[in-house]
């Protein structure tokens, strides 16, 4: 099975709560101008699963919503149908709705529509651990609390609070909490504009991805 699949179909009532998920990923993916099979290749995904995700019968996890939003040129804040009014500078902490995906937590800590994605990230203990994510892109984490694993291609980092990393999205890399309080961390990723280019990137790899945050 492809890493990015996930292990297990959704719980009975999961895709619930993620419920604008499903018609979102099918329209942007449309509006993209993306065959099935296209979008699910550039994705790492096979087209039975992203088929699965638009329907709804299977729960996305966060790497995979943040792979799509590259893919499609957009935000996980769109994929889950969330809109604003106004595209403000300012988000302030009270606005900030946890979201949970593939057993991460995460808060939106930038405004939508922009050329890059800002979050905050809680990642548990022995979760996602194991995925290797390769993707077109640059990433960048600050680690708030705890420790974090974080293995770029054939060399592996332990990262305390105060630390920080920078890097191609290409090489691949993990993420895992080093402690089992979990990792607390902001995350920056780069949102590719267009999708026909995504596709080029990402399709010659031929590495599986899961997308994210991270």
């Amino acid at each position: 099975m492809n890493p990015a699949e996930g292990t297990s179909p959704s719980e009975p009532g999961a895709a619930d709560e993620f419920p604008a998920v499903a018609p979102q990923l099918r329209e942007l993916r449309r509006r993209a101008s993306l065959t099935l099979e296209a979008a699910s290749r550039a994705a790492g995904l096979s087209p039975a699963h992203l088929s699965r995700l638009e329907t709804g019968r299977r729960q996305p996890s966060l790497p995979m919503l943040l792979a799509l939003a590259r893919i499609y040129g957009t935000t996980v804040s769109e994929l889950l149908g969330e809109t604003v009014a106004e595209r403000d500078a300012i988000v302030r902490a009270a606005d900030m709705e946890p979201t949970g995906a593939g057993g991460w937590t995460y808060w939106q800590a930038g405004a939508p529509g922009r050329g890059m994605q800002a979050l905050r990230v809680h990642v548990p203990y022995d979760s996602q651990g194991d995925i290797v994510r390769v993707h077109p892109g640059e990433e960048w984490l600050y680690v708030l609390q705890g420790r974090l694993r974080l293995r770029l291609g054939d060399s592996a980092h332990v990262l305390a609070p105060g630390d920080s990393a920078h890097f191609d999205s290409f090489t691949p890399h993990r993420i895992a909490a080093a402690d089992r309080g979990g990792a607390e961390l902001l995350f920056v990723h780069t949102l590719l504009q267009s999708p026909t280019a995504a596709l080029c990137l990402g399709l010659a790899t031929g590495h599986p991805t899961s997308g994210e945050t991270t």
